[in-house]
């Protein structure tokens, strides 16, 4: 018995040992140096042939490699010629590294009961070890915003890096926001239920606004309050008005997110974003006027009615973009964890409807990184900043050559190699040994 039991530890520690996390990498300990690549800065700025070196995990140099001449003796160097270098991708509001299988409810924790959870903070289910997570690195996401969701109000995201042993060592901005669902001034009937599937309005809408209008006086009465009992969901709402996180509205109808910008208006929250935000076209002037941005819902979607045009997901990002209005690119939807990966594409795609390809490079860069309050940072490959990037052998928004052959977070050379990528050489090699 005790012969089969060692027998049985031994496999479970050979499992778990080829199918463990990639080890993250070691910190940066010497200055490197890229040359000749075309150098994408992030904020629409583009450098043909340039020199970018890094030191301790901050970007010191980003020049013009034929102007600017410079004694690379004791540095690594990494001739990049005719190839890209990029700032890292950001994916916000996320499920990433909450939910690994949706059949296992062990392994999901991304919402939890109740309505009214500012208070839950996703960054401590936030699972480094992920299968997802580390499928995102060769795409060049390498950034990302866990978020929870569910109820009113679901809960407090924070923003992490997507190379580290655990939480802790993951965390880029801790607890950087409060997402919340408003309430829908429209809904379809339930036709698996008989219902008219037809638009009809939402009865209850106005007593949902109201219930949160409650939430935040009694919020704001805790806070002036003294010697009183602690109340976690309202402490953990404070800070959306003192400026120490931003409020994430979940809104896509045109009402929705008039009603949305008013009230954090009238309740003096000080910084908001809206997500999904499907006619906020419609309202880009209110968005500018009021400063408020926009994580744009994904955009390999279908139209939300009959009557729109067959390509609105796809151009919703240039209309904005024209107006002023500071867009990033989100996820969320089916799927969406495994979807992630996918960010860059949904921003090519947003180039084959109007943008360029410098202004749809900024939707999943130095846009999203002003949106999260990390472009001090990330975000753009300017000097000072993290050195957050990679590079690419080709254009990185074609998934025809965004073919990764460098990626680094905070200077640090990290694998690009995942599950998927295991899988591919063992199977690509397959026939060859076949009679």
């Amino acid at each position: 018995m005790k012969t089969i039991n060692l027998y049985i530890v031994l496999l479970l520690l050979t499992f778990g040992f080829t199918n463990a996390q990639q080890t993250p990498a070691k910190k940066q300990s010497k200055t490197i140096a890229i040359t000749g690549a075309t150098a994408h800065i992030g904020n629409g700025e583009v450098i043909e042939n340039s020199l970018i070196i890094f030191k301790d995990g901050k970007l010191t140099t980003v020049v013009d490699g034929t102007v600017a001449k410079m004694d690379l003796t004791g540095m690594e160097v990494i001739n990049a010629i005719g190839k890209h270098v990029y700032p890292g991708f950001i994916i916000p509001n996320t499920t990433l590294g909450l939910v690994e299988i949706d059949a296992v409810r062990a392994t999901d924790d991304d919402s939890e009961l109740g309505s009214w959870n500012p208070h839950i903070r996703s960054l401590i289910a936030y699972n480094t070890e992920s299968k997802v997570v580390e499928s995102l690195r060769p795409n060049g996401v390498l950034l990302a915003q866990p978020t929870p969701r569910g109820g009113r109000i679901s809960g407090t995201s924070s923003v992490v890096q997507l190379d580290a042993w655990n939480w802790e060592d993951a965390v880029v901005k801790e607890d950087d926001g409060i997402h919340m669902n408003w309430p829908r001034s429209f809904s379809r009937g339930r036709w698996w239920l008989g219902e008219d599937p037809a638009l009809k309005m939402n009865k209850d809408y106005e007593k949902q606004v109201k219930e949160i209008t409650d939430f935040f006086n009694a919020t704001k009465a805790y806070a002036k309050g003294t010697n009183q009992t602690r109340n976690l969901p309202y402490e953990a709402t404070k800070g959306l008005f003192d400026g120490s996180k931003k409020l994430y509205i979940n809104v896509d109808d045109e009402k929705g997110i008039i009603d949305a910008v008013n009230f954090s208006i009238e309740n003096g929250v000080k910084e908001m974003t809206i997500v999904g935000g499907y006619h906020a076209y419609k309202v880009a002037d209110l968005l500018k006027q009021n400063n408020i941005s926009v994580l744009l819902q994904r955009v390999h979607s279908r139209p939300g009615q009959e009557d729109h045009d067959y390509d609105l997901p796809f151009k919703m990002a240039k209309l904005l973009v024209d107006k002023g209005v500071v867009v990033a690119l989100e996820g969320s939807g089916q799927m969406e964890r495994m979807n992630a990966r996918n960010l860059p594409f949904y921003a090519g795609t947003t180039v084959a409807h109007g943008l360029s390809k410098e202004q749809a490079l900024q939707l999943i860069t130095l846009n999203t990184a002003k949106i999260l309050g990390i472009d001090a940072d990330y975000g753009s490959l300017e000097e000072g900043k993290s050195a957050t990037l990679f590079i690419s052998e080709g254009d990185a928004l074609d998934m025809r050559t965004n073919i990764l052959s460098h990626a680094f977070i905070d200077g640090r050379l990290i694998s690009l190699e995942s599950h998927q990528t295991t899988l591919w050489k063992r199977y690509s090699e397959k026939l060859k040994h076949q009679d």
